[in-house]
This record gives structure tokens, C-alpha cells and sequence, in this order.
């Protein structure tokens, strides 16, 4: 039997060509905290790949919103010593008992709190943060963008409570911050409503709009999983993770790519564990990053038979992309 040292292993990362990062620290600029965390990253590399379905990306960003959601709850104001009644062990005795009753050692949220979902990728985080928050109002914002960085978006829907603002903190909930155009008009309408305190959750943000907000509105929290730093000129996110309302949801482009051929029979144009034509798997994102009303067009028709086995197809590989990642 040979010895292993003979026979030399290369390790993993120079056999497949991958760079293994040890450690990715997280960024905290002012009011802006960037998470970069491990988990999340691998996370996000699913919902980035144009192979992932609609039902693994709603699965996904709502694991990725309860990571998020926590970091951004953390600053939350608590009342202590409040009496809990614990129940009573089989080694304890009657003395035990006494000195356990007499501890105040509970917590209660005092902070009232708000979620803004914007319109309608934001209703992906909702369920997430109300399970964090079961208590706290839901208030729906509907908001759509025009192609453009300077352009202004236009509200459609406005769920707020009229008169005075009863909330302590707002939480605004878009997974998506490009221009930063629509999260500005909806700091502003919270601002008019009178909110105290305003934090955005978003998993993927671009540099350019993390500086805008940051520049407009400096008293603004922000908790951002992961930063792109290209931003078109139309207010596209590169390389983002495409439209977030249609991956949700299986509309639009989203809707084109699933159900239909991309010309190379395979149904898919994207993979983020097998080959992409040059030998080397890459990933692609789905779709055009942030637009609601992206009306680009993509695959090409196919009859009913062939529409449904690729996406019978695409639904076996997103459901495995987490173990095929696991094996790179």
C-alpha cells in the first residue's frame, strides 16, 4: 500500500482552481453595516444563479432576511427585571423554588415597531421579520421604477396610517437597493409621516447607493447582506441577482427563462456547479437586477411538451444546487 507520502493529495483548492477565503470581516461605516458573512455568502450564490427556481428563491431570501433581521434588531430598547415564571426542575427543592421566584430575570421589547415592504419584492422578507417580530404593524409602500439612475420613481400604493405616527421604528424592506432612487422617496414619505428612526434591510446593495443614502440622509441605518459595486446607467445592479419581484414570484423574464428553451436545448442559461460552454461553470444572475417593470424578452417558444420537461428540469437542478455547491 502506498504511502500518502508518495503520493501527494493537492489540496482542494488548487485542484479545483478555487481561491478558498478564510475569513471575510464585516463592514460597519456610520449608520451602514455590510454583513459579508460566510453563510450568507454561499446563500446569496444561490439566489444569484439564473438556475434557481421561484420556490428555492422565496425559501432562500427569507433565511437570508432572518440573518439580516437580526442584526438589524439588535439596538432595539428592552425593559429588564421583569418576573418569569420557569418551570420547576425535579432536582430542585422548596428553597430552590423560593430563590427562583424572587429573580426578575425577564426582557420585553418596548420599542413599537413598523415593516415598510416595499411593493413587491419586499413582501419576500416580510414572513421572515414577522416571525423576529409577530407583534409589530406591517404598513405597504407600492412603489415602481423608471429606467434611468436619475429618474424618480412613482408610488401606486400607500398603506400608511393617517395621522400622527405611532411607531418608534420603521423598517423598510427592499431585497435590492440600485439608484437608491426608490428607497430615498419612500425615506422621504416616513420622514412626512414622522417616524423617530428608520432602518432598511436589503440583501444586495450597490456602492453608488449606499453613498447616496448615506450623503442624504446620514441619520438612516442601514443593514446590507453583501455590496456590488457596478451600477449601469439604466440603475442596474451588476452582477446583482436579477429581478427580484419576478424570481418571487415566476413572472416577466423570469417566467420566459423557466418555461422556455434558451435555443441550446437545455432549458437554462446559467449553472452554477456544472459547465458553461468554456470548460470552467461559472455563475450567471437571472434576469435584469432591480426593475419592476423590466420588459426585456428572453428564450424562445417551444411547444407544450418541451416547455414542460425544462422546467421539470430546472426545478431537479435548483434543488440540488445547494449539494452540488457543497461538492465544488
Amino acid at each position: 500500500m502506498a504511502s500518502s507520502s508518495n503520493n501527494p493529495s493537492p489540496p482542494p483548492a488548487a485542484e479545483k482552481n478555487v481561491e478558498v477565503v478564510e475569513q471575510v470581516e464585516e463592514v460597519k461605516v456610520d449608520n451602514i453595516y455590510v454583513s459579508n458573512h460566510p453563510v450568507l455568502l454561499h446563500k446569496m450564490t444561490i439566489m444569484r444563479s439564473s438556475d434557481t427556481c421561484p420556490g428555492t428563491f422565496r425559501s432562500v431570501l427569507r433565511e437570508v432576511t432572518y440573518h439580516l433581521g437580526y442584526e438589524a434588531t439588535k439596538a432595539l430598547k428592552v425593559r429588564s427585571g421583569l418576573p418569569v415564571s420557569v418551570p420547576l426542575g425535579k432536582e430542585l427543592t422548596k428553597e430552590h423554588e423560593n430563590l427562583r421566584q424572587s429573580q426578575s430575570c425577564g426582557f420585553k421589547l418596548v420599542d413599537k415597531i413598523a415593516l415598510i415592504p416595499i411593493l413587491r419584492s419586499g413582501l419576500g422578507m416580510t414572513e421572515a421579520m414577522l416571525e423576529l417580530l409577530p407583534n409589530c404593524a406591517v404598513h405597504h409602500i407600492g412603489m415602481y421604477r423608471t429606467p434611468g439612475i436619475h429618474k424618480s420613481p412613482v408610488q401606486y400604493f400607500n398603506r400608511l396610517p393617517r395621522g400622527k405616527c405611532s411607531s418608534d421604528v420603521a423598517y423598510v424592506l427592499d431585497p435590492i437597493v440600485g439608484s437608491a432612487a426608490t428607497i430615498m422617496a419612500v425615506i422621504s414619505i416616513l420622514k412626512n409621516w414622522g417616524v423617530p428612526k428608520i432602518h432598511v434591510i436589503t440583501v444586495l446593495a450597490s456602492k453608488q447607493g449606499l453613498d447616496t443614502i448615506r450623503s442624504t440622509y446620514p441619520d438612516v441605518y442601514m443593514t446590507v447582506g453583501i455590496v456590488d459595486k457596478e451600477l449601469t446607467s439604466d440603475g442596474i445592479v451588476l452582477p446583482g441577482m436579477g429581478d427580484c419581484g419576478d424570481r418571487l414570484f415566476g413572472t416577466g423574464n423570469q417566467q420566459t427563462d423557466f418555461m422556455h428553451d434558451n435555443g441550446n436545448g437545455n432549458g437554462h442559461s446559467g449553472d452554477i456547479s456544472g459547465d458553461d460552454g468554456t470548460g470552467t461553470g461559472t455563475v450567471s444572475a437571472g434576469g435584469v437586477s432591480g426593475g419592476e417593470d423590466s420588459n426585456e424578452e428572453g428564450g424562445n417558444n417551444n411547444n407544450n411538451t418541451n416547455n414542460s420537461t425544462n422546467f421539470e428540469t430546472k426545478r431537479k437542478r435548483s434543488a440540488s444546487l445547494e449539494l452540488e455547491m457543497d461538492n465544488k
